[in-house]
This record gives C-alpha cells, sequence and structure tokens, in this order.
C-alpha cells in the first residue's frame, strides 16, 4: 500500500482534520485496512506530496496517509467520510 500513488483527500475532509488538530480533538479513526484507532489529531504533515495526519495513539506518535483514512469521527464533527478530490 505504500507505493500507491498518493490521491489528495476532499478539501471540506482536510479542513476538518486541520481543526481537529487546532482543538487537540480525540477523533475515532477507520482506516481503509479495516483498523480502528482512537487518537488526539496533532498536526497535519506534507513531506514529497504525500499529506498526513500526525496522531498520539496513547503517547505514541504515528503518522496516517489521510488516502488510508476512511472515515473519522468526533462529537462536534460527526462522522466524516473521507472521500477523494476530483
Amino acid at each position: 500500500m505504500l507505493t500507491k500513488e498518493y490521491k489528495p483527500i476532499n478539501c471540506d475532509d482536510y479542513d476538518h482534520l486541520e481543526l481537529a488538530c487546532q482543538k487537540g480533538w480525540t477523533l475515532v479513526l477507520e482506516l481503509k485496512s479495516g483498523e480502528q484507532l482512537k487518537a488526539k489529531a496533532l498536526d497535519m504533515v506534507s513531506r514529497k506530496k504525500v499529506e498526513y495526519l500526525a496522531i498520539d495513539l496513547s503517547g505514541e506518535i504515528r503518522e496516517l496517509r489521510l488516502d488510508h483514512i476512511a472515515s473519522f469521527s468526533h462529537p462536534e464533527l460527526g462522522t466524516v467520510v473521507v472521500s477523494e478530490d476530483d
């Protein structure tokens, strides 16, 4: 999955993730692999034209490729199903 070309996500979805980082929200994330995580949103990172969400998962910092996130939710946001930008 790492070699797959990065596909940018929808701008609104990106903005919601940015807001979650600014507010330090804990999100419930579902990845396209089926993995589910509950983690604090820390930062949006861009490297070599690939965008990531940096999260704090029980003290471990991880970076998730945005195009690997299927959905995320927070009480103030509801559930956002991530779509790729057309």
